[in-house]
């Protein structure tokens, strides 16, 4: 008995080529195209005047020539800003201030979310949510009498009660991004290491502070982005005029820089720079947490 030639028969059988995918092609928007060039233009031009300002020397900053490139490059308006404005004084100021309000924000506001969440079925609980919400529609400038007298009555008329206003001014919107998140997260997180037998604080600590990481990075890059360049809040708050911060100290040696552009374009560049690079280092952080949240 003879066996059927398999190869033979194999080779017969016509094979189906997977044909590539075709994506279809994107459309060019112009007038989006547009408008995103326009906005990236408002923002560039004044940096590189500020730029192309702060190198520049006392007599090239006068003759008013703000987009031409400074010849020969000067740090004498640097040299002379930092010794007027007592630079490092101020900038340890500003960066307490954005300390205490980057820490109590991610700090406080995962905590009240993490409460909210795991007792929403409480009333209480449902209804300190909707006050603290209700406290996004109060700006400081409405309660700014208000809180310059109590703040001075409680002995916080200093830098510290600055960093405290911040973090509690902000507490509302940051406690509806960590809620809405966590409320899209697997409960079976949370039931795992309950069965295993962690108590409330290790939940926390081990489970839900981690899983927050990615929005905890946004809301703490947004305190700071706001505490570092806040000029309202300090310039009512703090009483001590050799306490302040970065951009009220800017404002207050305004007049001096009225003729010296150099050293005005200077201190403005070295207040904002620390912002600046605290946004290009950590704009993935920021990204991943919008982009975790929308998934979700």
């Amino acid at each position: 008995m003879s066996t059927p030639d398999l190869t033979s028969t194999s080779s017969t059988v016509p094979t189906r080529r997977s044909r590539p995918l075709i994506r279809p092609r994107k459309k060019f928007n112009v007038p989006l195209t547009i408008l995103l060039v326009v906005c990236t233009l408002t923002v560039l031009v004044p940096f590189f005047v500020t730029v192309s300002m702060a190198f520049k020397t006392g007599s090239q900053a006068v003759q008013g020539q703000a987009f031409t490139l400074p010849s020969p490059v000067s740090i004498e308006g640097f040299v002379e800003a930092w010794r007027l404005t007592d630079f490092p004084v101020s900038f340890a100021i500003s960066v307490f201030v954005s300390a205490i309000a980057v820490a109590g924000a991610v700090l406080i506001s995962t905590m009240a979310a993490y409460s909210i969440y795991a007792n929403w079925e409480r009333r209480f609980f449902r209804f300190a949510f909707f006050y603290i919400l209700a406290a996004m529609f109060l700006p400081f400038p409405v309660l700014a009498l208000s809180q310059i007298k109590l703040s001075g009555m409680v002995g916080l008329d200093t830098p510290l009660g600055v960093g405290i206003l911040h973090i509690m001014f902000h507490l509302g919107f940051n406690v509806l991004l960590l809620t809405t998140f966590l409320r899209n997260m697997p409960p079976a997180l949370e039931e795992a290491a309950r069965i295993d037998g962690a108590s409330t604080w290790q939940t926390f600590w081990r489970i839900i502070f981690p899983v927050l990481a990615p929005m905890s990075a946004t809301v703490g890059i947004f305190a700071f982005l706001f505490s570092w360049n806040d000029f309202m809040m300090p310039s009512m708050i703090i009483s001590d005029p050799s306490l302040q911060t970065l951009p009220v100290v800017n404002q207050l040696f305004q007049s001096q820089f009225s003729s010296n552009y150099h050293v005005s374009f200077a201190s403005y560049l070295m207040a904002l720079a620390p912002s600046i690079l605290v946004f290009v280092f950590t704009q993935r952080w920021v990204l991943s947490g919008v982009t975790q949240g929308a998934v979700k």
